[in-house]
């Protein structure tokens, strides 16, 4: 399928447009109207339509499959590359790109487990409930966007992650008990890599210092920090030395005021076992 871009910016929406037109004159080349090509790719009239007019992403498969029955000898799929860069919006392209280029990422998550860790189901689920409701496309591209800045992961060297969870998001059933099962398990599994530290911080503390809202450092490979925080429509990051510095400290007493990596597997382990 194609995924519709979701609060695409000008940037964005001006790669697709040109994608679009040229998948359009390669189409009209070989003589093809936009429902036969959809015939023998795979997808329907209107979606090459929304494609061609720019409304679309197309995905790999269709550009792969667009090259070949249009003979255009690689230049659709050589466009793949553009067009994942204009899949998402600025913000989160800008997010990810910091994000793969971090040494070392911090963050300490409030309400639900950080978008890093989630997993596909719960990421559904905590997009299906916003209000007012995404379209189902919509919430199918946030999701992919979601799951793709977890490539970080996969990152060369491997960067270093701490995450802080607070005891809520263990235990919040966001999407239901199987997906938060799924969640905890998830947890449990990343959590035990070497690179990888999960804190836990119990509900029951009496003083906390990240009572202002979520927050992430990014400490990027040049030894520039970079803070990002986000609350409900806007999502901002952080270069001015002074205002990283407060978030610094912060972030070491939350970490502080945590569980051990050791003792909030554990806790997880308990929470899983409970529900």
């Amino acid at each position: 399928m194609s995924v519709e871009p979701y609060g695409a910016d000008e940037e964005s929406a001006a790669v697709l447009r040109t994608v679009g037109r040229v998948i359009k004159m390669c189409r009209e080349r070989a003589g093809l109207t936009q429902a036969a090509l959809g015939a023998q790719i795979g997808y329907s009239e209107e979606q090459v339509s929304s494609v061609e007019r720019g409304r679309r992403a197309p995905m790999e498969e269709f550009l792969d499959a667009a090259d070949r029955v249009l003979e255009a000898d690689n230049l659709l799929s050589a466009l793949k590359g553009d067009v994942e860069k204009a899949r998402f919006p600025k913000k989160v392209r800008d997010l990810a790109k910091l994000e793969a280029e971090a040494v070392e990422l911090c963050a300490y998550a409030n309400h639900v487990v950080h978008g890093l860790l989630q997993t596909p189901e719960y990421a559904r689920a905590l997009y299906g409930m916003r209000r007012p409701p995404y379209p189902d496309e919509q919430v199918d591209g946030l999701v992919e966007a979601r799951l793709a800045r977890q490539r970080v992961f996969a990152e060369q060297p491997v960067p270093m992650f701490n995450f802080v969870l607070e005891e809520v998001t263990l235990r919040r059933p966001l999407g239901g008990r199987m997906v938060l099962r799924k969640q905890l398990e998830h947890l449990l599994e990343v959590g035990r890599r070497r690179n990888v530290e999960i804190q836990v911080l119990p509900t029951d503390r009496e003083d906390h210092a990240g009572l202002a809202g979520a927050l992430q450092l990014l400490r990027l490979k040049e030894g520039l920090t970079v803070g990002h925080v986000e609350v409900q429509l806007f999502s901002r990051l952080i270069s001015d030395p002074k205002e990283i510095q407060i978030l610094e400290i912060r972030y070491g007493i939350i970490r502080a005021q945590a569980l051990t990596p050791r003792e909030s597997l554990a806790f997880i382990e308990k929470v899983l076992g409970e529900t």
